[in-house]
């Protein structure tokens, strides 16, 4: 049985529950269960905390994970990213004292709190800074500057609001980007390969996320075109592959359906609009398989 770890809580926590059953899969109701047994689909979920995750992959003790990249890479953890899950997205920035209008290369000599400190050290040595001090500190890292504890801090930033109630401002560009992950174990060396079982289990589990994860990328579109317009009209959505273009009662219309990116559905069907095309709809795709996949990667957005 396929074992996988999910986020026990934090702001990964319900978007991965809400993933996991989009793609089918059983999860818990009460969030002091620890494990959860799906039978039907032959996996068993384990809800651990996030910044654990990727440890307990690497040494195989599970066969995937989702956890954050930023989470990952503080761990150190000998794992490789299986598919990217389009939540979770935030950046990872050094913030200082707004009034003191810090640049990068002003952390040198500073104490930087952070609750990344492998991450940090590694950046700050990439660049050639050195620190006075990186000090660990499990949350609440705002607050270190105001209290003294340290000079600016390293942290996820999202709307910047928490900063900005600190009197903290960003410093430099951000030290990374990261969203949710799946992962798998990196073998190691005269490690036995997974049995062909346990690799099929794993990659149908990952096709079943990737279905849901592509599928909120993208909008159906149907419409009813013009046949005079109709060439135009497949340029405007041509589809991950190519658009069903089906014929009509009246020979003077088509009726189209095709996939367009969801950042750009509004701005197509006003182009749609204007060629002379009626009844244009778009609905939710809610799970798909074989988008136009090639290399394990999804076609971009047209």
């Amino acid at each position: 049985m396929l074992r996988v770890a999910v986020p026990n809580k934090g702001s990964l926590a319900e978007a991965a529950v809400t993933l996991l059953r989009d793609s089918g899969y059983r999860q818990r109701t009460d969030t002091r269960d620890l494990t959860v047994v799906d039978d039907e689909n032959e996996v068993t979920f384990f809800y651990l905390r996030p910044k654990d995750i990727a440890t307990y992959v690497a040494d195989s003790l599970l066969h995937l994970g989702i956890t954050g990249q930023d989470l990952t890479k503080e761990s150190g953890a000998s794992v490789a990213e299986r598919l990217g899950l389009g939540f979770g997205a935030s950046k990872f920035c050094y913030a200082g004292p707004k009034r003191d209008n810090l640049r990068f290369e002003d952390l040198k000599d500073k104490r930087i709190a952070t609750s990344y400190p492998h991450l940090v050290r590694a950046h700050l040595a990439i660049h050639g800074v050195r620190a006075a001090e990186v000090i660990r500190l499990d949350g609440a890292v705002e607050i270190s500057v105001q209290l003294g504890v340290a000079d600016a801090i390293a942290d996820v930033v999202g709307s910047g609001r928490t900063l900005e109630q600190h009197g903290l401002a960003v410093i430099g560009p951000a030290i990374l980007e990261s969203e949710a992950v799946l992962v798998e174990r990196l073998p190691k060396p005269n490690q036995k390969p997974d049995p062909p079982d346990s690799v099929a289990e794993k990659d149908r589990f990952v096709e079943r996320l990737r279905g849901v994860v592509y599928a909120r990328r993208y909008l159906m579109v149907d419409y009813d075109c013009p046949l005079a317009k109709k060439d135009d009209a497949i340029k405007l959505t041509p589809g991950l592959l190519s658009p069903t273009v089906a014929s009509l009662a009246d020979q003077e219309w088509v009726a189209i359906r095709s996939m367009v990116a969801r950042n750009e559905v509004n701005r197509i069907m006003d182009l749609l609009a204007k060629l002379g095309c009626r009844a244009i709809l778009s609905s939710e795709i809610r799970s798909c398989r074989a988008l136009g996949v090639v290399n394990g990667e999804l076609d971009p957005p047209r």
